[in-house]
């Protein structure tokens, strides 16, 4: 009997032991010791911003643990604080939302913050990923796309249309290096409108930081680029549902007779995953 119940403890004991360690994937040695990624674990970068405040609030997904560092514990323009940051929690899915983007205007006064922030800290999370097999989620823009005839798909030509889609394409091109990778060019404004004008001319694919909170983590396991963002409509068309008087506003006036006014996105993929 005595022997009986110690097999039957040692199982269990074993159970318990191979459930452990099924948490974790087995990929490469870095600098001589063998990394181990945590399936579970999620590094997100920028939970400080609108959207990465607004995330941490609505978690409700328990198959995932989140890391939200702050810039003192992950500097995205100090690789040996991002490797040092990555060896030590393991995740298996970095979500790289850390970087520059309103004022629009200061992409234009300010290149070389633009060009630090969404560029070469891209470059480093990038290149971080890359040497530790840890899989990346990168956040662009539709402001990538040439904003002429609209509706363009992952594989349409791009050409910014400002300096902030120029920025997040130079991140594009560093994220694109690496196959364990996927780029979302996303079109998103906060809940509430909190703007009191909208371009009635301008059209996009609006979408709420609480919507793309609810996909996000339905999209962890795909590569490659989805449009992420909702119905092809103007500003106006899209605040007006929310705020009865809004007042609208002309993009081309306010920004010229050049002005690109179309960056809607085909959002065909993205509704084809989400409603498998």
């Amino acid at each position: 009997l005595f022997k009986m119940k110690s097999l039957m403890l040692l199982i269990c004991l074993l159970g318990i032991i191979k459930m452990k360690f099924l948490k974790k994937k087995k990929n490469i040695k870095v600098n001589g010791f063998l990394m181990l990624l945590y399936k579970n674990r999620i590094v997100v970068t920028g939970g400080s911003g609108r959207f990465g405040s607004l995330f941490k609030l609505n978690l409700n997904n328990k198959k995932y643990n989140y890391f939200f560092p702050t810039k003192k514990k992950l500097d995205i323009l100090n690789q040996k604080s991002i490797l040092k940051y990555l060896k030590i929690n393991k995740p298996k899915y970095l979500i790289h939302m850390a970087g520059l983007s309103r004022p629009m205007n200061i992409h234009e006064k300010n290149i070389n913050k633009s060009i630090d922030l969404n560029i070469i800290g891209t470059a480093n999370i990038t290149k971080c990923c890359s040497l530790l097999k840890i899989k990346l989620i990168f956040f662009s823009t539709a402001y990538v796309y040439p904003g002429i005839s609209g509706n363009y798909r992952e594989d349409s030509s791009i050409n910014p249309i400002n300096n902030y889609g120029l920025s997040k394409m130079g991140g594009e091109a560093a994220v694109r290096m690496y196959n364990n990778s996927l780029i979302l060019r996303i079109s998103m404004t906060e809940k509430p409108f909190i703007h009191k004008h909208a371009f009635y001319d301008f059209v996009t694919n609006f979408i709420f930081h609480d919507e793309v909170a609810f996909i996000l983590p339905k999209l962890l396991n795909y590569k490659g680029i989805i449009n992420l963002g909702g119905k092809s409509q103007s500003a106006y068309e899209f605040a007006k549902k929310y705020k009865k008087n809004i007042n609208k506003i002309s993009a081309k006036k306010v920004f010229g007779k050049n002005v690109k006014l179309n960056v809607s996105m085909n959002t065909k993929r993205l509704r084809n995953i989400i409603n498998d």
